[in-house]
């Protein structure tokens, strides 16, 4: 009768106690390892969309959104407080991984609050009429300091999820450029004007301020609010404290 090897035992037992899936934070540093590879886009630096693609495996580790739990945010800490992993980073790729970082605390905080449909209509708070504005539903509010919470992935996705409806995905950190060329994108209206466009960018970003804490995540829903089916995008505004967010809702699509 034929016997195994040592060796051949060893590697079969390996194999049997090996996960089926290699977990979200091997895939992070594997996501990492080839971004600072010299034939990557940023070359030995690792640039933004790299550290975005590698970050969202933590989003995104079962093929659905998710949300990152304790191992991954322990993960991302110790990241975090490792010079060397941050000094490989651009400015713009370090400014995504601490807006990441404080987004998604994997905290889920009970909270007593909403949004609020906001007075003006949406042309008049960007100053001129479009499909922007006709395609835009906005709603704001403060999170009250006695409940000792902050927007962070979960606020935000219960937030939208009671004053709009639809369930949202992940959202996502957003440059002021992106906003821009989201926002310029077309709606279920039309092509926006550029004078819209550039109002929606004034009225958004007024909340963020210096904090630059922008947030965007799309959606799409069937009988929500409409007939048939509906999709679109939200911009997710948050002051510096992080009690106060507007939010920019923009149907894109309508059957």
């Amino acid at each position: 009768m034929k016997t195994l090897s040592m060796k051949s035992l060893v590697g079969a037992l390996m194999l049997l106690s090996t996960p089926a899936f290699a977990t979200s934070i091997t895939d992070f540093e594997a996501a990492v390892t080839a971004a600072k590879s010299s034939t990557s886009p940023g070359g030995t630096t690792i640039v933004r969309s790299e550290i975005r693609n590698a970050l969202n495996v933590f989003l995104y580790n079962t093929g659905s959104p998710t949300g990152v739990d304790s191992a991954e945010r322990a993960h991302l800490t110790t990241r975090l407080n490792d010079t060397l992993f941050q000094q490989s980073l651009t400015g713009t790729a370090a400014k995504y991984y601490a807006d990441f970082y404080e987004l998604n605390d994997a905290t889920t905080p009970a909270s007593q609050w909403g949004l609020s449909p906001v007075a003006q209509t949406p042309a008049s708070l960007y100053g001129a009429t479009g499909p922007l504005a006709s395609s835009s539903t906005i709603r704001e509010g403060v999170i009250p300091s006695s409940q000792n919470v902050v927007a962070n992935q979960f606020i935000l996705g219960e937030a939208f999820g009671n004053a709009f409806g639809p369930q949202v995905s992940i959202f996502e950190p957003i440059t002021v450029k992106e906003l821009l060329a989201l926002l310029s994108g077309r709606t279920v209206a039309g092509t926006p004007t550029v004078d819209e466009v550039e109002g929606a960018l004034a009225y958004i970003t007024q909340i963020s301020r210096n904090s630059n804490r922008l947030y965007y995540t799309g959606w799409s829903c069937r009988g929500c609010g409409a007939p048939g089916y509906t999709a679109g995008y939200v911009i997710a505004a948050v002051s510096t404290d992080r009690r106060f967010v507007r939010m920019v809702n923009v149907m894109t699509a309508s059957d």
